[in-house]
């Protein structure tokens, strides 16, 4: 209970902290996910141990303090917030306290709709003209924005029609209307490309934008930043009696909503529009990070009330989060094909992009010295080209003492034998040339996707082929028949035909495929292509100098030396003429055309082709791919949920085109 009570210590000082820095400077050192994450762990802890809440906590109220430069405006119905919900099984919990709460078995009809990624406001209407605008603020307080929103054209400055006027809340010819302030994507990306070119710090995102437009001294400012507003509740009686009809009479009095709202009568009607929304999310002109979802009849939203700071009657369903805290259980040590030790964190399982990780490269002692990183730690994780899970952050304020200091080892786990710190890099090595991790994980890149691709031949299969002795080395597969594989273990007679004719069918590869294959140090896809573009042979390559392969573009010193040193091993050399008694290497024409000299990253996943489709492409076109946006990238190609490349590229101005533009230009 001690541990219980201290995390929901840590947690509540770090939230107010980072809520502070979002509500109140509009800025934040952490992403909105990562800090959603946070929120949810204390909201888990805190319902699991209703004992420890108490009436300062982050749960119990909206946001922090007003800023000042503005004058204040207190909400005369405070402007709530919404619980956060992040898997099926947690809407369907939600579900179940709603029904239990109105004594009903079956869940209400309830109302989906969008949540924009902007800035709540709140409109008051004296006569059916705009009389006084403020934002959210801490939920009872909010800023006076009146003059900057009426520079907003979405907003109406007298209302389209005349609403009838009994039973408000208000004052008896006011009226409220709230909703969200937004800027689209296209509108978000020219106003930092222009920000960039003077020079001027980006903002983050879309949300950060419309606060930071709307708080701008200025009106003009604001006018010229084109915001638009959408429009999704009334406070007080027209005669709304579904949350359905408030968005009709909102378009009555001439405000946008929603196009995509959805009604819903049961939770599988949601769970398919979440699905079709996040599946088009892209697609939309506007950022958005989930969906709202209420009861639609308001007369039962009403009576489920508020609970702390948000009404039981709404949830906000978010989206998978691109980032999320966990906490670092331990660090493992991998040893590589080339005897590389990599350190990996193994973590408390959370989902981050839609899957559940549980284990995150550390890459090398310098990046744990560089995050400051320790054993039980609670870290930000995220996946390094929307793929590949990271640690980006350590957040040293929720440490309780006990986490404990990490040590790579200086001999190899796997062989004992021991392991050294390279002289030219932050890597570590195990020197031991018979390694079995080495050797193993050497046979898994070879068969693997980018080298020789051998359809059927896993991990598991190359494990069994080397325990069982049918293969001492990655060039005896193509020594392989039907009647080798068919007695083991699961191996029937089709299985073993079905991965006889897969390696039969790779006895040609590309120069650039073979090379990826031989597993040399450093040499991933684009150094295997800038090889094959200026040496257009192996025979060529075997023979060149360290000063020839050093003049190759984009090959560094450490990069040459690898090469070299890897074709003048006696291994190396007896191995490779082993493989090339075995396979042939197509002959190789380095690519030209309208794409020579140019380099593409791409992001996001495509619709129309794969990456591996568009990458094979951009290369027949002369180009070139890189999986990192730097000052020498000339496009970048965003497709559905780009991640941190398309931010970079904003940052450095780099051209950023979608799918539809990408293929055209092929």
């Amino acid at each position: 209970m001690r541990d219980v009570k201290d995390r929901i210590e840590k947690l509540k000082k770090a939230i107010n902290k980072y809520r502070y820095q979002y509500h109140v400077l509009n800025k934040l050192e952490i992403s909105e996910e990562a800090l959603d994450s946070l929120k949810h762990e204390l909201k888990k802890l805190e319902d699991e141990y209703p004992d420890l809440i108490t009436p300062d906590s982050p749960t119990q109220r909206v946001a922090g303090k007003a800023l000042k430069g503005f004058k204040k405006i207190t909400h005369i119905v405070p402007m709530l917030s919404l619980e956060d919900v992040f898997s099926e099984e947690e809407f369907s919990d939600w579900e179940k306290r709603i029904t239990k709460l109105l004594h009903i078995s079956k869940t209400p009809e309830l109302f989906a709709e969008l949540k924009f990624d902007g800035l709540a406001v709140s409109l008051v209407y004296k006569d059916g003209v705009l009389d006084r605008a403020a934002t959210r603020g801490n939920g009872k307080v909010g800023e006076d924005v009146t003059q900057n929103i009426r520079t907003i054209e979405a907003i109406p400055l007298r209302l389209e029609a005349k609403p009838p006027l009994g039973g408000l809340a208000f004052r008896k010819n006011e009226i409220e209307i709230r909703g969200e302030i937004i800027i689209t994507r296209k509108g978000f990306e020219k106003i930092n490309r222009e920000r960039v070119k003077k020079g001027e710090q980006i903002y983050a995102n879309p949300r950060n934008l419309a606060a930071g437009s709307l708080r701008q001294l200025d009106p003009k400012i604001t006018a010229s930043r084109r915001l638009d507003f959408h429009a999704y509740d009334i406070v007080g009686d027209l005669g709304q009696r579904t949350h359905t009809k408030e968005h009709e009479i909102l378009r009555e009095l001439g405000f946008k909503t929603d196009k995509e709202a959805h009604i819903a009568k049961t939770h599988e009607d949601i769970f398919r529009f979440k699905e079709k929304v996040e599946r088009e999310r892209e697609k939309l002109e506007y950022e958005i990070d989930g969906l709202v979802i209420q009861v639609n009849d308001n007369a039962v939203f009403d009576k489920l009330g508020v609970a702390g700071k948000a009404p039981r009657g709404a949830i906000a369903f978010k989206f998978a989060p691109k980032e999320a805290t966990t906490i670092v259980k331990n660090i493992l040590v991998q040893v590589g094909r080339t005897g590389k030790l990599t350190p990996v964190a193994v973590l408390e399982p959370i989902q981050v992009g839609g899957v559940t990780i549980s284990r995150a490269s550390l890459h090398n002692e310098e990046e744990i010295k560089r995050l400051g990183l320790k054993i039980g730690d609670t870290v930000i994780v995220g996946r390094a080209g929307d793929v590949i899970p990271d640690v980006r952050k350590v957040l040293k304020e929720l440490r309780r003492g006990k986490e404990k200091e990490f040590y790579l080892p200086r001999k190899c786990p796997v062989c004992e034998h021991r392991a050294e710190r390279s002289k030219d890099s932050p890597l570590t090595f195990c020197m031991n040339k018979n390694c079995p991790a080495k050797h193993r994980e050497g046979i898994y890149h070879f068969v693997g996707k980018n080298a020789f691709d051998i359809d059927g031949l896993g991990p598991k299969i190359v494990d069994v082929l080397l325990d069982q002795g049918l293969i001492q080395d990655a060039a005896d597969i193509f020594d392989l028949k039907e009647g080798d594989i068919k007695p083991l273990e699961r191996f029937g007679e089709k299985s073993a035909e079905n991965i006889v004719r897969a390696i039969h069918a790779k006895e040609k590869i590309s120069l650039p495929r073979f090379l990826i294959a031989l597993g040399i140090l450093h040499v991933g896809e684009e150094t295997a292509t800038d090889l094959a573009d200026r040496f257009g042979s192996l025979e060529k390559l075997r023979a060149s100098s360290l000063e020839e392969i050093n003049e190759v573009e984009n090959i560094g010193d450490i990069v040459t030396k690898s090469v070299y040193d890897w074709f003048r091993d006696p291994y190396n050399k007896r191995y490779l003429e082993k493989l090339l008694r075995r396979v042939g290497i197509e002959k190789y024409h380095a690519p030209s055309g309208k794409f020579k000299g140019k380099t593409f990253v791409l992001t996001g996943s495509l619709e129309a082709i794969t990456r591996d489709e568009a990458k094979a492409r951009i290369r027949k076109l002369g180009g070139k791919t890189s999986e990192s946006v730097g000052k020498e990238t000339d496009y970048v190609v965003a497709g559905n949920e780009p991640g941190s490349k398309m931010d970079k590229a904003q940052k450095l101005g780099v051209k950023i085109i979608d799918e539809k533009e990408f293929l055209k230009m092929l």
